[in-house]
């Protein structure tokens, strides 16, 4: 029996950036997609101005002009994988969502911390940690890293106040290892504040200073040379300092282009069915002034 496409297709699609992911809050850019590789968003450039009693008539005309956000969707793939038995495929839903759901996983892990990278801020929209001592948790890391604390979310707060960031819709990411620290910093009533304001359906972990607190295994990994933030780290080095990503849900955005799925049926060499699938997805930062964004590092101590 032959391996239904479009059925294996939606499956992928269906929830690849679901309710209670991150990325999913987040402009989405999928119908902004060309020829499923490209993303061109029309940003709103200056206003034209107030004058508060107007004297000189007739008033200054002047023309705004827009500039143009492009991004290009990288491109996933997997591996090929061979199902021995064609038949079971379609005749049997379990081992066929099985074998989707290990697939869409995969895809999905790899597409989000590539989202990460390219919402990820310069070393000018960096917030330093304040706290205490702590070994450096990042593999390769080695030394100690200023712990992140309530003050350094606060911090944050300050900063997306100054940039009239809407209150509405401002998140923070952490890591695994920065959420505890974040919690240590915490008093008891603190602790009851920010669970209570949970939301596990959304992924939200809780709430404080205005921000959707929410976590994954690893975020972001920055460079530093001489105590001070050079940018994002290119590869694994014994400096390096894990940071966290703020923002707004208006801030960044997202697309899904093209899925594929290719297939090789009833190989003669192989005994079997062979597939694999490809997937593009990018994203970017909305704004060409990068408000709206900024990463929380953990500094060397």
């Amino acid at each position: 029996m032959a391996i239904q496409k479009e059925i294996w297709i939606r499956d992928i699609v269906r929830n690849f950036f679901p309710d209670n992911s991150f990325a999913a809050k987040s402009v989405n850019d999928d119908m902004f997609v060309e020829n499923g590789k490209k993303v061109h968003v029309p940003n709103a450039g200056a206003p034209s101005g107030v004058l508060k009693n107007r004297g000189d008539l007739p008033a200054t005309v002047s023309k705004r002009t827009d500039n143009d956000i492009e991004y290009t969707l990288n491109e996933f793939t997997t591996n090929p994988i061979l199902i021995s038995h064609a038949d079971t495929i379609e005749l049997s839903y379990d081992k066929r969502q099985s074998v989707i759901q290990q697939d869409r996983q995969e895809l999905m892990r790899q597409a989000c911390e590539d989202l990460l990278l390219s919402w990820a801020p310069g070393k000018d929209g960096c917030v330093l940690a304040s706290g205490a001592a702590k070994p450096a948790h990042l593999a390769s890391a080695t030394g100690n890293r200023k712990a992140i604390t309530t003050g350094d979310v606060l911090a944050l707060q300050v900063k997306f106040d100054e940039a009239d960031i809407p209150s509405e819709g401002r998140y923070l990411l952490l890591d695994a290892t920065m959420y505890g620290e974040l919690l240590d910093s915490m008093t008891n009533t603190e602790k009851i504040g920010f669970f209570q304001s949970a939301d596990v359906k959304k992924g939200v972990v809780g709430q404080l200073y205005g921000f959707s607190v929410m976590k994954r295994s690893t975020v972001l990994r920055y460079a530093v040379a001489g105590g001070a933030v050079t940018g994002l780290a290119s590869t694994a080095a014994a400096t390096d300092c894990a940071a966290g990503l703020a923002w707004h849900e208006s801030s960044v955005r997202r697309a899904l282009g093209e899925v594929h799925m290719f297939d090789v049926s009833n190989s003669p060499t192989y005994y079997g069915d062979i597939y694999s699938f490809l997937v593009r997805c990018g994203g970017a930062i909305s704004r060409s002034d990068k408000k709206g964004v900024y990463a929380i590092v953990g500094i060397t101590a």
